[in-house]
């Protein structure tokens, strides 16, 4: 399955949310529901199914640690990975430190990104996704369309 659109979720005050009803069965089948969430880019965390994120550590793990600024990387992401296995009910929880990073209250956007998801404080994203320009990338799109 891919992951895509955004759906705004409310965190409870026991850290968890409730996974979109259409993503669960899809993450029940291919994964059982295990799935990690670490930190990402731009103050969101990161949600993969457990199998694709084990395929994303590998990756992680192989890049050339000679240079600092990749060990920290390292240390960063793979250190915050936390397994999170979903509820029958499709409840996941946050661990108090992601919550911490990921700046989340009680309000979410759980944002799909095809083979993962992104998970934003609302207020955070609807920000991000505001100041959205078709002309930020530069060459980085150059003669791609939509």
């Amino acid at each position: 399955m891919k992951f895509r659109g955004v759906k705004y979720l409310t965190i409870d005050d026991k850290g968890r949310f409730a996974m979109p009803a259409k993503y669960r069965e899809a993450l029940f089948e291919s994964c059982g529901g295990r799935l990690v969430v670490t930190v990402g880019t731009d103050g969101c965390l990161l949600v993969y199914p457990q199998p694709v994120w084990e395929e994303k550590q590998e990756e992680i793990q192989e890049l050339p640690n000679a240079d600092p600024r990749v060990r920290r990387f390292q240390r960063v992401v793979i250190g915050y990975a936390t397994d999170c296995d979903m509820s029958k009910q499709g409840r996941v929880s946050l661990t108090s430190s992601l919550r911490e990073i990921g700046k989340l209250d009680r309000e979410i956007a759980l944002v799909g990104q095809t083979d993962k998801f992104e998970i934003w404080d609302a207020n955070r994203w609807r920000e991000f996704a505001s100041d959205f320009d078709f002309d930020f990338a530069g060459e980085a799109l150059q003669g791609f369309s939509l």
